[in-house]
């Protein structure tokens, strides 16, 4: 393979009365050799996790509790969608705030800009799969639930859920006043690449928490896998324009995007509004 590269450069020699003068190709093949060796050594900088030693969910999850999260997607039928959001205002809160369930209904919402008529659901498990179990056990038994269950599958075009776990460098999404919008940036990564993908995040959240937009940040454990989620709140859109654009004046964050893109097969926003009764306001 180097014998060829240098026959390439070697006819991108040729010579004149003064020596040898460098054609395009040769032009070209030194300005790449250049950018390689200049992301090489950048990326030595970036906080690396050896994926070799363990499992990602270890490697890149909280380590200090033992949260799990739901995250329900609820494509609602578009003449449905007042009493779908009723529906939910009356019941999810009650699983909430009742402490025979190990739960916390994190944020609910209604999909502003993006997939229309959706609800979506966040939900944290604390205590793990096992809090998840005991969960779904008891629901089993609550009469209301299951009315409800049986009322929401009137409305519903489809459901999906992902079970996700939440990155250690993002903090625990908690309760916070409004009125705020929030945005849904879902990423699905290329298999093989999340490793990588949380060495540079971990450096660009310190860049977007200056104005606490960031939320939370998770990525999938059963379900699509190789999915990322990071929520994000704004007072408005205009505002979500101003953060996002100074986020480019602040240093190191032109590279972040630039290392990241490629990791990326598809992306998606969402713009939700939180319903009534959502603890993120």
């Amino acid at each position: 393979m180097a014998t060829r590269i240098f026959h390439t450069v070697g006819r991108g020699l040729k010579h004149t009365k003064n020596g040898l003068q460098m054609n395009a190709t040769a032009t070209a093949f030194t300005r790449s050799l250049s950018a390689f060796q200049d992301s090489w050594f950048k990326s030595l900088f970036v906080r690396k996790v050896d994926p070799r030693k363990d499992a990602h969910s270890h490697l890149l999850a909280k380590k200090e509790d033992n949260n799990l999260y739901k995250i329900q997607f609820h494509n609602v039928k578009p003449e449905c969608l007042d009493d779908y959001n009723e529906l939910c205002e009356d019941v999810l809160p009650s699983i909430h705030a009742d402490p025979e369930y190990p739960c916390e209904l994190v944020g609910t919402w209604n999909t502003w800009y993006g997939e229309q008529d959706q609800a979506v659901h966040l939900w944290r498990y604390r205590g793990g799969y096992p809090a998840l179990t005991e969960v779904m056990n008891k629901l089993r038994q609550n009469k209301k639930f299951l009315d409800y269950r049986n009322e929401r599958g009137k409305m519903l075009l489809s459901r999906r859920n992902q079970l996700l776990l939440e990155f250690s460098f993002w903090n625990e999404p908690v309760p916070r006043p409004g009125p705020n919008i929030y945005e849904l940036r879902s990423y699905q990564l290329r298999p093989g690449t999340m490793i990588e993908w949380g060495n540079y995040w971990a450096r660009a959240i310190e860049i977007r928490q200056q104005n606490q937009e960031a939320v939370g940040g998770f990525f999938s454990q059963i379900g699509s896998l190789y999915t990322v989620h990071h929520l994000w709140a704004y007072r408005d859109l205009q505002s979500r324009e101003n953060t996002r654009n100074a986020a480019w004046q602040r240093d190191g964050w032109d590279e972040i995007v630039y290392y990241t893109v490629p990791l990326i097969q598809h992306m998606e926003s969402r713009i939700m509004i939180p319903m009534k009764t959502s603890p993120l306001k």
